[in-house]
């Protein structure tokens, strides 16, 4: 069995402490409080892919080695699997899930649309990705369930979560919340908006909401996810919303959390959650 994970949290945080639970991250504590929250880790993850695919290389990689013209959704709940079985799986579940992501990458190179080389487990290309999405879990968290949040916390869940972009052969990960936003800052000038990426953008909003968890509900998330994105990012992506549509759309995931939450209840990622969790 590989020991990714485990070798890159004994780096990070010291082998006592890597030992104190059976799986990467303690029950209870924010990673899973975090990445157990369903409706906030979905809109979060739609404006992660959204602003991923702003970077050439990562969205190269998209573009020639997925069907995600036939399978957005399908993209969206294959990330979900490896977000819950690393964040609440014990570790040899956890790296056989690291392990498989590895072979993966390792197999996806080619050259973007400008002419660049690009792989997959190049250690910039993973964090981009990395950063990208933990940075849109915590802007959904914060928007839909704890406001205040101070900044350890904030700093704590960075520094704890670069261990899996770590494990996945990421390097010089930010692991704060000042980290990660001059990184996204320094990003900027990377980033380009081209007819690939529009092409992404709409095939992701026009996934017919019958395909979507809780199916009408669908648009709903797509719009939150938008209004998750950095201010810049959405501009970028000609996404930009008015602040009154903000307010809509974030009355409108609130009041519907409740329901979401019992619709998901029988749904893969909550099964997921529960088994990992008896595990424990």
């Amino acid at each position: 069995m590989s020991h990714f994970l485990y070798d890159a949290m004994v780096a990070r945080l010291g082998a006592a402490r890597a030992d104190e639970n059976p799986g990467p991250f303690p029950e209870g504590g924010l990673v899973r409080r975090i990445h157990g929250d369903f409706t906030p880790m979905m809109c979060g993850g739609i404006s992660a892919l959204l602003l991923q695919m702003l970077h050439p290389l990562a969205l190269a990689g998209v573009w020639d080695h997925s069907n995600f013209r036939h399978d957005m959704v399908g993209r969206l709940r294959r990330t979900s699997d490896f977000i819950a079985t690393t964040s609440f799986a014990d570790f040899a579940q956890a790296e056989e899930s690291i392990a498989r992501v590895r072979r993966v990458h390792a197999k996806v190179r080619g050259h973007a649309a400008d002419g660049r080389a690009y792989a997959a487990d190049a250690p910039d290309l993973l964090t981009w990705v990395h950063v990208a999405e933990m940075s849109r879990f915590m802007a959904a968290h914060l928007v839909y369930r704890n406001p205040s949040l101070g900044a350890a916390e904030q700093d704590r869940y960075f520094f704890e979560t670069a261990c899996i972009a770590e494990a996945l052969g990421a390097r010089q990960v930010p692991d704060s919340r000042e980290a990660v936003a001059a990184y996204l800052e320094a990003k900027r000038g990377e980033l380009v908006f081209d007819e690939r990426t529009r092409d992404v953008v709409r095939v992701l909003l026009s996934a017919p909401p019958r395909h979507l968890i809780l199916g009408p509900a669908g648009a709903l998330f797509m719009r939150a996810g938008i209004d998750l994105l950095p201010e810049w990012g959405a501009r970028m992506l000609s996404l930009d919303m008015p602040r009154v549509q903000r307010r809509l759309v974030r009355a409108g995931i609130k009041s519907a959390m409740p329901m979401i939450s019992r619709a998901v209840r029988s749904g893969a990622y909550r099964r997921a959650l529960v088994r990992f969790q008896r595990r424990d």
